[in-house]
C-alpha cells in the first residue's frame, strides 16, 4: 500500500496531482482550506481512498496538529512508500519589494518556505522512525533562479526551498536512509495563479505584459501533462536523484 499526501488539493496542479496519484493505485490525502468534492469520486472510480484535512498552512500549529492527526492513519496502514508534495504557494504579496506590508510578507514567507519544510521534516522523521521509504518534493520556479521586478518575496522563498532540497537530501545520503527529497518546477501553467499575474499593476509587476502574451500565444502548460511528469518522476523511484531540482522542461 502506498499513501501520497499533497498540499494545495483543491485546485490547479495539485488537484492533477492528486488524480493522477490516484489513478496509479496511491491512496492519498489532501491538505487545503477548502474541500474539493470530484477527488473523492475519483478515489471510488479508481479503488482506492481520498481523504481531506482542512488546514491553514499559514500558521504552524495547525500544521503540527494536522500532521499528528493524518500520521497515524498513515502509518498505521504499514505501507510500503509515503509520497509527500508541497504543492500549497502564494504568489502575493507583489510589489517593490519596500512597499511590501510586513504581516503578508510574514504569510507569504510561512506558507512557500517555512510550511513545506515544517511537512517535510514531521514526515522525515516518522518515515525514519517506522522504517518506511518516503520521497517528498517541492513544487518551486524558475523565479527561484532569477530576479523578478516585484516578485522579491515569490522568489525568495522559492529559492530558499532549492537550498532546503539539496541540504536535507545531503543529510539524508549521510545517514544511508532511503528517503529522498527533490523539488520540481512545473513551468508557467494555466491555473489561477497566472490569472492573478495577469491582473498585476505593472507598476507593481513590471513583467505583466509578458505573462499576458503567454496566454494569448497559448504558451501555458495543461496542469494534468504537468502532474502526469511529476508523478512519473516519483513512482520511478530507483530513478530518482536525491536532492536533485527537476524541471518540467527536461520531460514535456
Amino acid at each position: 500500500m502506498r499513501y501520497g499526501v499533497v498540499t494545495g488539493v483543491s485546485k490547479g496542479l495539485g488537484e492533477s496531482i492528486a488524480k493522477i496519484l490516484m489513478e496509479s493505485g496511491i491512496h492519498v490525502i489532501g491538505i487545503s482550506r477548502s474541500e474539493n468534492k470530484s477527488l473523492k469520486e475519483a478515489a471510488q472510480q479508481n479503488n482506492v481512498s481520498f481523504q481531506h484535512f482542512p488546514c491553514d498552512l499559514g500558521d504552524v500549529e495547525a500544521i503540527e496538529q494536522t500532521f499528528a492527526d493524518m500520521s497515524s492513519l498513515i502509518f498505521d496502514e504499514e505501507p510500503s512508500m509515503v509520497y509527500l508534495v508541497n504543492n500549497a504557494a502564494v504568489l502575493d504579496p507583489v510589489d517593490k519589494s519596500m512597499n511590501l506590508d510586513s504581516r503578508e510578507l510574514a504569510y507569504h514567507m510561512q506558507v512557500n518556505s517555512l510550511a513545506p519544510m515544517v511537512m517535510t521534516n514531521l514526515f522525515l522523521n516518522k518515515a525514519s522512525e517506522e522504517e518506511v521509504p518516503f520521497i517528498g518534493v517541492t513544487i518551486t520556479s524558475g523565479a527561484a533562479e532569477r530576479p523578478v521586478y516585484g516578485w522579491s518575496a515569490y522568489c525568495s522563498t522559492k529559492a530558499s526551498i532549492n537550498m532546503y532540497t539539496k541540504t536535507v537530501a545531503l543529510e539524508q545520503e549521510e545517514l544511508k536512509t532511503e528517503n529522498k527529497v527533490i523539488a520540481f518546477s512545473p513551468g508557467i501553467m494555466d491555473t489561477q495563479m497566472q490569472e492573478k499575474i495577469r491582473a498585476s499593476n505593472k507598476d507593481e509587476f513590471i513583467e505583466v505584459d509578458t505573462f499576458k502574451d503567454y496566454k494569448d500565444r497559448n504558451l501555458l502548460k495543461d496542469t494534468e501533462a504537468v502532474g502526469g511528469v511529476l508523478v512519473d518522476i516519483l513512482t520511478d523511484e530507483g530513478s530518482i536523484e536525491n536532492g536533485k531540482i527537476y524541471n518540467v522542461k527536461e520531460y514535456y
